[in-house]
Formats: C-alpha cells, structure tokens, sequence
C-alpha cells in the first residue's frame, strides 16, 4: 500500500478489478466459461451428465460432481510442475463443495457431472476467477441449477481492509479471505482464512467480500444474457 492511500495498482481499497466474462468458449465441452479479473484468467469446462467411471463411484440418488482445478505451468513467471499438487487437490475439493450447494444432483441420479478449471494467468485470487468460470461453464451445459455462484476475495495490507486481492498484496499481505456467495438466498457456499484477524475486523472483511461477490454476479450474469441472445460464440 502506498501513502497516499491507494494500492499497488493504484485501486481503491473497496475496488474490483477489471472483469470480462464469456461463455460458451470450448467448441468439444456440454458448457465452457472463461472468467477475468485483471491478470487472473481462468477457463472452465464442463462434461456431462455422463456415465460414472468407475462404476463403484456412482450414486444411486444423485449425480456426483467432480471439480478438477489445475494452474498451467505458465500461469505465473516461476514455472510450476506439470501434475496435480496438494494446493490444485484442496481448491478442486473446496470449489466442488462450493458448487455442489447450488447444483441439483438429484435431477441425475447415478451420473457424473465433470468440471475442468484451467488457471491460464495467474495473479492471485486463482480460486475466486476459476470458480466464477465454473459457475457460468454449468449454466451454459444447462445443468439445472438454484442460481450462479460468485466468488471474491478480501483481505488485509499494512492493516488496511482490501477487496480483490492481487499482486504484491497476495505475497506482503497479512491476511487473505477467499469467499463464494449465493446471492439469491444471501448465502455464503464457500469461505477460507489465511491469517489472523479479531471478530469485528473478520465480519467487515466478509462483507467486504460479499459486496465483490455480487458485482460479480452482476458481469456473469451478462455474460449469459449475451450467449443466449447471440451475442457470444467464441467456440475455439
């Protein structure tokens, strides 16, 4: 944070940064999404309802959702290992819960419902972005849904509340709070803390956090009413 008050990017503390949404990007995928905010890009797919492989997986009284998270080796200037590492298996494992609140598992019953998240860019916020293109890549399989999900973070720098966090706040940054919201019942679906905060300081930093979210919502939500009026076909 720099004196004068504004960020390293020159955002205000309860600033977003810029957003582009697009659905409908993947021409072999049911559903496809791509998701931005600033430097992070993420694009999703999503395969199915389809057969369970293996077949002792499968539910008999609702589909199973299966999240794959993954950050391309280069999403960042530091090359990272190609294969699923213990970070990409906890974020596939707490998007899948954030997402499965929201889908109606029931309508399949001993299917699979398949997501891909492929972090393209990346500058913090890595799971909020892939989230968000998860989200919309489901509504645009038609997969029967209560409503979108949208994720954001919010955090602390040099004991100031931020929303957005990115960049050199990701690294230098005392605290880190990633949420996903369900704007429709006023519903948090998905929330984790890196760092220390007292109760007071945590609930202005959640609501901080929620007033993201539903901007966010707001983008993808567009980016749906766009697909479907024609508008955006981007089939690669």
């Amino acid at each position: 944070m720099e004196k004068n008050g504004t960020r390293f990017d020159g955002r205000k503390h309860d600033e977003l940064r810029p957003m582009e949404a697009k659905v409908g990007v993947l021409k072999n995928a049911d559903g496809s999404a791509m998701f931005r905010l600033g430097n992070t890009y993420a694009i999703a797919g999503v395969y199915g309802p389809r057969e369970v492989h293996p077949k002792h997986d499968e539910n008999a009284e609702k589909a199973i959702l299966r999240v794959r998270y993954n950050m391309a080796a280069f999403a960042t200037k530091e090359r990272s290992r190609p294969g699923p590492s213990r970070r990409s298996q906890e974020i596939s494992m707490v998007t899948q819960q954030a997402l499965s609140s929201v889908v109606f598992l029931e309508e399949f019953p001993k299917a699979a419902i398949d997501v891909f998240i492929e972090v393209i860019e990346a500058d913090a916020s890595t799971r909020c972005v892939g989230l968000n293109a998860a989200a919309l890549a489901l509504a645009d399989a038609g997969i029967p849904m209560k409503g979108l999900v949208s994720s954001c973070s919010a955090g602390k720098v040099n004991n100031n509340v931020i929303l957005d966090v990115a960049g050199e706040e990701d690294t230098e940054g005392e605290l880190d709070l990633p949420v996903a919201y369900y704007p429709k019942k006023d519903t948090i679906t998905l929330l984790q803390m890196d760092g220390l905060t007292d109760r007071k300081e945590m609930r202005k930093i959640i609501e901080l956090a929620i007033g993201g979210c539903k901007k966010i919502s707001e983008v993808q939500q567009k980016a749906l009413m766009e697909k479907y009026a024609g508008g955006n076909d981007d089939r690669a």
